[in-house]
């Protein structure tokens, strides 16, 4: 048994029966939805037409939302419907991030992640989800697509039909008689401002804020302004000519009048901060490490001070991490109800593995306890590599956002601990004084910025397989990101440091450039972990 959905369009005159009813079904808040129906405008006059696509969870057969979720909070179920649990949910939005079709949201009401769960309590008492059964016009067919006899089964068997997004490898559910394109690619159209249909598509963030307020306002909106702007036309040709066959799949212009509304930035400064924190904290273990590799000897002081550094930024890494979830209260979940296919999951255990291994040889060292110390130092070191790349391993399972698909994203995250951790002895060296394996760092930040511009230049100059990749990569380098970027990152976080360490090389010269390096660390990781999520998904 395995259920599926079929939208045929053929039929659907895009009523919004099937949303008002799941809305009613479910209770679900002002500004957020488990179904609607996006409509878009194809052609150009007067040969225009409006296309309706009903848009949902796809009940994917190999779902990413379900593999990242760290608590099980998302499951698949014997019949093959994806559902949730939403005493079990930590709201930590990873599910979001993995679905690339924009298919949940958080609800504002529990905080914690939602989406349509096929009417999972229907089904099981015999009857056909709320949007089937509401459907005027039959466009929606749900059933087991395994059952030979079921209408859905028939026509997958006979119809041409189309899924979004194929390329991602999901195996989604949720099929389309006579999908088109221009609906079902979010890339082939732009969002245009406040028109009669779109108001809706303005963006209202993942906790439906913005919709509260514009039930309570008198702020006037143009209901007749049904044109696009000269901002989205600018932006459109602009994508035409870099890329003749933008879009090649449509015949005539299209553009969006009704859609769904934007989440916002889901993952915003608190996991650009715990990125940070975090590579600082494996970067002070990893920095004397690599002295110790080279046959210096560490006083018990410069240990400690590695031990003090790395347990207080893994604390804010924690501090961060607990701060982004919308469920706090249920941080201990990712530890104590884990699902081990989820890097979050991996990389909770692999913080407080990291700690407490930090901590016991912080009391060998005091207590000068030499027994064991070198098989106790090559696992922290195993396990600081681990604490600065399991990140990159975390976003790959976000499948919704190709660009952190980067097979250079693990290489990212380690040199940024390497830069971390030396640029943060560097300052240490203004407490401690300079000691004999001090005069690494210079050399060790001029290797780790050479090999961080390359990762740089790999991640923004590969060949990036989709539409979206590509986007974000104008957006990083020539759209809203590219003065922080050229100037925040290139600048002032790589060449002005490495100009510094390379040309004048001093004392003084070697702390501001430690200063920069954070500086351009922190940079780094707001544009990388932002722009992706600008993005629309659906």
């Amino acid at each position: 048994m395995k259920y599926g959905f079929i939208i045929d369009n053929r039929k659907c005159i895009g009523c919004h029966a099937c949303t008002t009813a799941c809305k009613s079904e479910h209770d679900v808040p002002v500004g957020v939805n488990r179904t609607y129906v996006k409509q878009v405008e194809k052609g150009e006059f007067p040969d225009t037409r409006r296309i309706f696509s009903v848009m949902r969870c796809n009940h994917c057969t190999d779902a990413p939302c379900v593999t990242i979720c760290p608590v099980e909070a998302l499951y698949t179920r014997e019949d093959g419907i994806v559902d949730f649990d939403n005493n079990r949910c930590i709201g930590c939005k990873s599910c979001m991030q993995a679905c690339p079709y924009d298919a949940l949201y958080i609800d504002p009401d529990t905080h914690t992640a939602a989406k349509c769960n096929y009417c999972a309590h229907r089904v099981d008492v015999g009857r056909e989800p709320a949007c089937v059964s509401v459907c005027p016009e039959h466009a929606i067919i749900a059933g087991d697509m395994e059952n030979p006899n079921t209408e859905i089964s028939q026509l997958l068997a006979r119809q041409q039909v189309k899924v979004r997004k194929p390329e991602k490898g999901t195996n989604p559910n949720l099929f389309y008689i006579d999908g088109d394109d221009a609906s079902l690619i979010p890339e082939a159209t732009e969002k245009v401002n406040a028109g009669l249909w779109n108001s809706q598509a303005r963006g209202v963030g993942h906790f439906a804020k913005a919709a509260e307020k514009m039930m309570n306002t008198n702020d006037d909106i143009d209901l007749l302004q049904m044109t696009i702007d000269n901002e989205i036309e600018t932006a459109y040709q602009k994508k035409t000519n870099e890329n003749p066959n933008y879009i090649d799949v449509l015949s005539g212009k299209a553009r969006r009048v009704y859609d769904t509304p934007e989440k916002g930035i889901l993952w915003g400064w608190e996991v650009s901060a715990y990125v940070t924190a975090k590579a600082i904290a494996a970067g002070a273990f990893l920095i004397p490490f690599i002295a110790m590799l080279l046959g210096y000897d560490l006083s018990s002081t410069t240990k400690l001070w590695s031990v003090g550094i790395s347990l207080f930024f893994l604390t804010l890494t924690g501090l961060f991490l607990v701060m982004d979830l919308d469920r706090p209260d249920r941080f201990l979940y990712v530890l104590l109800r884990p699902q081990w296919n989820s890097w979050l999951v991996k990389g909770g255990y692999t913080i407080t593995i990291f700690g407490l291994l930090v901590t016991i040889w912080g009391a060998m060292t005091y207590f000068e306890i030499q027994t064991g110390e070198t098989i106790l130092i090559w696992v922290t070191a195993f396990f600081a590599v681990m604490l600065a790349i399991y990140t990159a391993f975390l976003f790959a399972q976000a499948k919704g956002r190709d660009f952190w698909q980067s097979p250079s994203l693990a290489l990212h995250m380690l040199v940024h601990s390497i830069m971390a951790g030396a640029a943060i002895f560097t300052l240490v060296l203004l407490v401690l004084g300079t000691e004999n394996w001090m005069s690494i760092l210079g050399m060790v930040m001029i290797i780790a910025l050479c090999v961080n511009l390359f990762t740089i230049i790999t991640e923004l100059t590969m060949t990036h397989p989709s539409a979206s990749a590509h986007t974000v990569v104008n957006m990083i380098t020539k759209g809203r990101y590219k003065k922080l970027f050229w100037f925040g990152v290139v600048i002032i976080g790589n060449v002005l440091p490495l100009v510094l360490l390379i040309a004048l090389p001093s004392s003084t010269m070697l702390t501001i450039a430690a200063i920069l390096i954070l500086i351009g660390i922190y940079t780094t990781e707001k544009i990388w972990i932002e722009a992706p999520q600008r993005v629309p998904l659906a």
